[in-house]
Parts: C-alpha cells; sequence; structure tokens
C-alpha cells in the first residue's frame, strides 16, 4: 500500500476516533494501532496522537458552543489539575517500555467494567449539580491523577472524565462532554510539549490525522448535544466493553 492510500486511511480513521473521543472515549485505540502500523515507534505513535486529539478538542468545544454549551470556570480548573498531572504521565510514557502499555491499560479498564456494573445507580436528574465546596477539590484531586494517565497513553481518558464528573459533580453526560473536550484541550498542550522535546511526534501523520479528528469532533459535538444524554450514555458502555475485550485478546 502506498504513501498516499495509508495517509487516507490515517483521515478517514481519524474521523471516525474524533467522533468516538467527543461522544465518549477511547477512539485512540484506533488511532495509536494505525499509527505503529504506518511504521512509528509505539512512543512516537503515542506523541503522534496528541496532535489530532489537541485540534480534535478545538472544533469539538466549538461545535459545543454552536449549540450553547459554553465551557466553564469549573471545566477550566479541572484542565489547569490535569494538565499537571499530564506532564508527569507524558514523561512516563517517554521512559516506559512499550509492551508496558496495554498491561497497565488492560487494568484500569478492568476496574472500569467493575466500577460500571457494581456502582449504585443515581438519578442524575433529580439532583443538584455538585461543582463547588468540597466535590470541587475532590474533582481537583482526581483530575490531576487523570492527567497523569492521560499524558501516559490518552486512550480511554474520557471515559474516566465521564465517569468522575457524573459520579463526583451530578453533571449531565452532555455537559460532562463539553466540559472533557475543554480538559483535554488544556493538558494536551503540556503532553505535546514533553513529547515534542524528546523528539516523539511525526508531525506529517499528526497533521494528517488531525483532519479527521477535527472534522469528526465537530460533527460529533453538534450531535450528541441535538441526541442528548441517551446516545452519549449508549456510546460510553459500548465503549468500555469493546475497548475491556480488545486489551484481553490483545494480552
Amino acid at each position: 500500500m502506498n504513501e498516499t492510500s495509508l495517509l487516507i486511511i490515517l483521515v478517514v480513521i481519524g474521523f471516525v476516533a474524533g467522533v468516538i473521543n467527543t461522544i465518549a472515549g477511547g477512539g485512540s485505540l484506533l488511532t495509536l494501532p494505525m499509527l505503529i502500523f504506518m511504521g512509528l515507534p509505539p512512543s512516537v505513535a503515542n506523541g503522534t496522537n496528541r496532535i489530532g486529539v489537541f485540534i480534535q478538542c478545538i472544533t469539538s468545544v466549538a461545535g459545543f458552543r454552536s449549540k450553547g454549551i459554553k465551557p466553564t470556570r469549573f471545566g477550566l480548573y479541572l484542565g489547569i489539575a490535569a494538565s499537571i498531572g499530564s506532564l508527569i504521565g507524558a514523561q512516563i510514557a517517554i521512559d516506559i517500555k512499550g509492551e508496558t502499555f496495554n498491561k497497565i491499560l488492560a487494568i484500569v479498564m478492568v476496574f472500569v467494567v467493575l466500577f460500571m456494573v457494581f456502582k449504585p445507580k443515581v438519578n442524575i436528574t433529580d439532583l443538584s449539580e455538585r461543582t463547588q465546596g468540597k466535590y470541587l477539590w475532590l474533582s481537583i484531586i482526581a483530575f490531576f491523577f487523570i492527567g497523569i494517565y492521560g499524558g501516559f497513553i490518552q486512550a480511554g481518558v474520557g471515559i474516566f472524565i465521564l465517569l468522575a464528573l457524573s459520579s463526583i459533580n451530578y453533571l449531565s453526560l452532555v455537559n460532562s462532554n463539553a466540559i472533557k473536550v475543554l480538559v483535554v484541550f488544556i493538558y494536551t498542550f503540556g503532553a505535546i510539549a514533553i513529547f515534542a522535546f524528546n523528539n516523539q511526534i511525526d508531525y506529517l501523520y499528526g497533521f494528517v490525522l488531525a483532519i479527521g479528528n477535527a472534522s469528526g469532533g465537530w460533527i460529533a459535538s453538534r450531535w450528541s448535544v441535538k441526541k442528548g444524554d441517551g446516545l452519549v450514555k449508549i456510546f460510553l458502555v459500548i465503549m468500555v466493553v469493546a475497548m475491556a475485550i480488545k486489551l484481553w485478546l490483545d494480552d
């Protein structure tokens, strides 16, 4: 397969990943293997993937704004906390062996599946949002650790963000998605800096991937607001199950 064909496929996969990332999370499990298939070492693929994610977040934020859902100060606080953590996670990703990635992610995803199955059911439509006081600080701490994970490997971080926002803060999934893309936008900037400093980014592939990511993010951000929480929840469950199965099969 020639280079042009690979780049076209990369755009298509980036589009699908942009949709998945914006609505639920886990799109990087499509883009990371594709980048490795195109010949990039795992660490370079990990860094290159951040270019697409970063630009996708810009269009996703714009898409949510066009539907009346704007960034909030609460989201900025969480983004700053995650950004600090991402610097640590990205440096770990630079130093760690590539074959360790899947083992760590598999353990984390099993935890997420168990959490989703056994956590108490909460009808957040009847509950007030909790974004101040101790719940703000709990979220800041949680997002610091989410940032470490996001800086480390990115794949699936959206699922953890949605779980944190719905469980700690009682935010609807649509509002959580709007905050999610803002948080990822903020912390990805720091992660890119770490990968770039260590020459772990292929900029051609990164910006080609970004074309697909950005298009998918724009469409999904507007679509998810129109369709509501039900659609987001379906995507969330599907992606968690699919990611867990993939990781177990890979091991």
